[in-house]
């Protein structure tokens, strides 16, 4: 069952800061996660963010939107409290393969668990 509204996300840039200076980060294929988790049951909050480097406008939107529905769906499957991520594109993210963007992301989480 997919989750019908997606994650609150960040709109001001010193919550990204914030998170780039405290969070843990983990480097997967198609994407830079930075994570900070918080105690308690917080909401899951994720910002998304894609730089020149890898493209044009209509490349880093394509790549936001494909990093936004996979956060979607694997938080639909494994329910994540007390998380703040933000996930930064790469250029692979546009090419990647959405099952193994997804995985990787799954992954990603487990490892932030540990």
């Amino acid at each position: 069952m997919a989750a019908k509204t997606p994650p609150e996300t960040f709109r001001v840039r010193a919550e990204f800061l914030r998170l780039a200076a405290r969070g843990r980060k983990l480097s997967r294929p198609g994407f830079l996660m930075q994570a900070l988790v918080q105690p308690g049951d917080a909401p899951v909050r994720v910002g998304y963010t894609a730089t020149k480097k890898i493209g044009n406008a209509v490349v880093r939107n394509r790549a936001r939107r494909r990093l936004r529905e996979a956060v979607r769906l694997t938080l639909a499957e494994r329910p994540v409290c007390g998380v703040e991520l933000v996930l930064v594109c790469r250029k692979e993210t546009v090419t990647l393969p959405f099952a193994t963007l997804c995985a990787s992301l799954d992954s990603a989480l487990s490892e932030l668990r540990k």
